[in-house]
Parts: structure tokens; sequence; C-alpha cells
């Protein structure tokens, strides 16, 4: 498994754009704490979809006030800037995780699939820490 790894619920349009790589920057609120250049990220593709369906590893990691936020990510995130205002309202920063490489998974691994396997996994809000259990589980392997 590498050595960090976070799973991001991801709304189905943005995974898509993620795993065709017409999306280079994936925008949060908040900053997971334990990812850096070179982290693992599973996505997992939110409802209706409600699978696992690819992953990438991270460029690299800004955090910074809007404004400048917005001028560095504009023609990478896959949104407008209305869209840009409207999700990171309340906030006075915001976070950029940029994507180095990407894959996409041969099948999409459905949540019921995954509950079958590990029955406390519930899909995160906006992530969580995938653990060397979840890789081997998930037969994950080949992401590494």
């Amino acid at each position: 498994m590498p050595g960090k790894a976070i799973l991001l619920s991801v709304k189905p349009q943005y995974a898509d754009m993620i795993l065709c790589g017409l999306k280079s920057v994936e925008l949060r609120r908040v900053k997971p704490k334990f990812i850096d250049k070179g982290s693992l990220v599973l996505v997992y593709a939110s409802s209706p979809i409600k699978s696992m369906v690819g992953a990438f590893s991270v460029a690299s990691v800004v955090e910074k006030p809007l404004n400048e936020l917005w001028e560095l990510v504009e023609q990478k995130s896959g949104i407008t800037y209305k869209e840009y205002v409207k999700y990171f309202e309340g906030v006075k920063k915001g976070v950029g995780i940029f994507i180095n490489d990407y894959w996409e998974l041969p099948e999409p691994i459905s949540l019921n699939t995954i509950k079958q396997k590990i029955e406390s996994f519930n899909p995160p809000q906006s992530f969580r820490y995938a653990t060397e259990a979840d890789f081997f589980t998930l037969n994950l392997s080949t992401l590494e």
C-alpha cells in the first residue's frame, strides 16, 4: 500500500473529468491532514453512481485565500467561477489537490460490493484515510 492514501467522495461528473484527464485539480473546503506530493487518492463517485472508480497520485497540495486559489485553478478545475464561489461559500481559504497520474479501475467497485467486504464501510462525506486492510480487501494492489 502507498504510504499515504485517502478516499475522496467526488460527484460523478467530476470523477469522470478526472479519469478522462479533463480536470487536473480537485478542490476541497478542508485540507486533509495527511496528504502531500506522492499521496494516492482513491476516487469514489458519489450518488447515483456509488462506486469506487479510480485513483490519482498527488502532484501538489495548496491551501490559499480564495482569490489566489482561483488564479491557480481556473483552467484546471472543471467548474465555472460561479460554481467555485458557491462551493467555497462561508470559508476564506480553499484547497487545491493537483493531480499527477490518474487510473481508472478496470471495473468500478460498487458500494454494495465494498460493504460486503468491509462491513463498517461508509462512503465519506468529504474524505477518509484508506488503510492497508482496505487495499488488501478490495484487491487494490494494482494501484501501487
